[in-house]
């Protein structure tokens, strides 16, 4: 078995990157490279990318984003700043920290 490289690199991959337990140990990895799937799950997914390969792009788009309410921001159809600074000092007293919009660490 031949080790394969990296061509912008010109050196081996590190050895627990193509382990038999698959990229650096992970079994869903080890899965997918040790055995093959059953002929009839094979088809199922051929059968779901050509159902969805003939669905229109319109179609195809609206199933492809999910929409997300995120509190404050979307209560209010439009706001305006009128600075940069004012924005973000908006952010950090009406925002919750978790979608991120406050000053980094």
């Amino acid at each position: 078995m031949s080790i394969p490289t990296d061509p912008m690199l010109d050196k081996p991959y590190p050895p627990e990157s193509h382990t038999h337990g698959g990229e650096a140990g992970n079994p869903n990895m080890a899965e997918r490279e040790d055995s093959p799937q059953p002929a009839a799950r094979q088809s199922d997914l051929w059968a779901e990318f050509e159902a969805a390969r003939h669905r229109p792009l319109a179609l195809r788009l609206r199933y492809a984003f999910i929409r997300t309410y995120r509190p404050v921001l979307d209560d209010a159809e439009y706001r305006s700043f009128d600075s940069m600074a004012e924005y973000r000092a908006w952010c950090e007293r009406h925002l919750p920290s978790w979608l991120g919009y406050g000053r980094s660490l």
